[in-house]
């Protein structure tokens, strides 16, 4: 049996993907604005939508997380694998995540987010 259930390893990804994923819609946002578009508005309304969705999800993530006495360190990376350390329940897990894997769910969710964002409009 595994130390950490899916539902909260859950929670420790979100803790691993979110943060990237703001850090891009960020420096997305600021590209828009800098950027020679015609009409920048809409573009600037899409990525805040998406950025407002990921600060909420990120915050609801970080309360479960401070509730439960759970923890999420980086550990070693290189260029293939980043090491992640979940603690939780008195327990430490080490997990190895490949750098194509982390890239490839980023850009997953950013997909989700931006179609959650389009919705609102």
């Amino acid at each position: 049996m595994p130390l950490i259930s899916p539902e909260e390893a859950a929670h420790f990804e979100n803790m691993i993907y979110l943060p990237m994923v703001l850090i891009i819609l960020e420096r997305d946002r600021a590209l828009f604005e800098k950027g020679s578009f015609k009409l920048k508005k809409p573009y600037i309304e899409l990525v805040d939508g998406a950025i407002r969705q990921v600060q909420k999800e990120l915050t609801e993530t970080k309360i479960h997380m401070r509730k439960r006495h759970m923890k999420i360190l980086r550990g070693t990376g290189d260029d293939t694998f980043t090491e992640y350390i979940f603690y939780h329940g008195g327990y430490e897990d080490h997990r190895r995540y490949l750098n194509m894997r982390l890239r490839n769910r980023v850009e997953e969710l950013m997909r989700v987010y931006l179609t959650l964002s389009y919705k609102e409009l």
